[in-house]
């Protein structure tokens, strides 16, 4: 377990005001889930936007990654499945050898 929170550690990852929402999306283009910037879903789109960044696309590495910075939520997400739809997402592809997943990142207008 991180010895920091997910609150925290949000405040350590770079900005992300200027994006409006992300499109996580399957090899074929295909838009799985979406992300959008407002209260309730911010912080993870600041934390799969970060990935983004510095990954370029959700793999397996990105993922491990991701499972960090969700800190406590990463935890409680394997304890209650479906709790946490963008850390099981993750697990899935660290964990489960779920596919890998590009990155739509949509700026805000």
């Amino acid at each position: 377990m991180s010895a920091f929170t997910f609150q925290y550690i949000l405040q350590t990852l770079p900005p992300s005001h200027d994006v409006d929402a992300i499109e996580l999306v399957d090899a074929n283009g295909t838009a799985l889930r979406r992300l959008e910037n407002k209260p309730g879903s911010a912080g993870s789109l600041r934390v799969y936007h970060s990935l983004l960044r510095q990954y370029g696309r959700i793999d397996g590495d990105a993922a491990r990654a991701g499972l960090k910075l969700y800190a406590e939520h990463t935890e409680d997400a394997r304890l209650n499945p479906g709790k946490h739809p963008n850390v099981d997402t993750l697990l899935a592809i660290a964990e489960q050898g779920a596919p890998t997943l590009q990155g739509r990142v949509l700026p805000r207008a």
